[in-house]
């Protein structure tokens, strides 16, 4: 697999109106401050604003050199028109189209996913595709996840692998929010990239365990999504810090306490170090960070070029913050 990947990504799932509404001048002047800074990779999905994260970056990318960026959406869900008030997930994605999602991992699920991506995105071809949050964290147990896994592997990777093979596309994944359900496909089939969200950061690194070394042997590439554990590694410990999309519970802001302090006493800040962490493994090629401002955008790039002392990882680890086998940047 021949992709040039940056460190320093761009999520588009702010680009949907997550959280918060975005008019379309500030999303078109934070895209600018994104491409100005260098980052050269952008990940999107159909379910970041049911469509419009997508149709963002269409007035961004369009006009650029296609070989100058690498651009990554999934497939998985499908997006039926609906009335206002029947659309997904209002309390998550504001403002957007009036669209309900669908799953569908199937073949011709998946194969009329991207085509409608393609329209969206105003581009003849993307660079990689995921299939989207096969997960128990998605799908909400354990036999749900195993059902849609079943219909991915049979049906939806088939169509990928099938585009891959006549090149219309470069490379297949899947973006998860589980480390152990991305070891399970890595186990099934033949992946090129994987896009796991949250789960191998400054705050955990679970993946360390068996994941990531078989990543390493298989030569699979791994993108970090949600560097910051969805806030929390971002702000620091405060009374509505986010963890994992949702309030952070007090052992884990006792954690992220502990971690600051350490930082700090490096003079280094926890976003800083969060940002940086994951890319010293040598498995993983970026890690994407969302941004909803220009100022945001401009922050995480200077916040990649910051020069983090090496003693700094090896406290985190004598005071088992950090697990002890975690390569760590050098």
């Amino acid at each position: 697999m021949e992709l040039q990947f940056t460190e320093l990504g761009f999520g588009g799932a702010p680009l949907g109106n997550l959280y918060r509404p975005m008019t379309e001048k500030e999303a078109r002047v934070m895209l600018e401050a994104v491409w100005a800074s260098g980052c050269r990779y952008f990940d999107t999905a159909p379910l970041y604003g049911l469509g419009l994260s997508e149709t963002r970056l269409n007035g961004l990318l369009r006009p650029k050199p296609r070989a100058s960026y690498l651009i990554s959406t999934k497939v998985g869900r499908l997006l039926d028109l609906c009335k206002p008030h029947e659309r997904s997930r209002p309390d998550a994605f504001f403002e957007t189209p009036s669209r309900r999602e669908r799953f569908d991992y199937s073949y011709d699920g998946v194969m009329r996913s991207l085509e409608f991506s393609l329209e969206r995105l105003g581009l003849d071809q993307v660079d990689i595709v995921f299939g989207h949050d096969v997960d128990v964290f998605t799908h909400g147990s354990k036999e749900a996840a195993d059902a849609r896994i079943k219909e991915f592997m049979t049906g939806g990777y088939r169509a990928l692998d099938e585009l891959r093979a006549s090149g219309a596309i470069k490379a297949i994944g899947a973006g998860i929010n589980e480390w152990d359900v991305a070891e399970r496909l890595a186990r099934a089939g033949d992946f090129d990239v994987f896009l796991l969200a949250g789960r191998y950061t400054l705050l955990e690194q679970g993946a360390l365990t068996s994941f990531l070394p078989l990543c390493e042997e298989k030569k699979i590439a791994v993108v970090i999504g949600g560097p910051f554990n969805s806030g929390i590694l971002a702000t620091g410990v405060k009374a509505d810090a986010h963890y994992d999309y949702g309030r952070a519970p007090d052992e884990v802001k006792e954690r992220v306490r502990r971690i600051q302090h350490i930082c700090k006493s490096f003079k280094v800040r926890l976003p800083e170090a969060a940002l940086r962490f994951p890319l010293g493994h040598p498995s993983v090629v970026s890690v994407i960070a969302g941004a909803q401002r220009a100022s945001e955008a401009r922050r995480n790039a200077a916040m990649m070029n910051a020069k983090l002392p090496a003693a700094l990882w090896r406290a985190l680890k004598a005071e088992k913050l950090v697990r002890e086998d975690a390569p760590t940047p050098r």
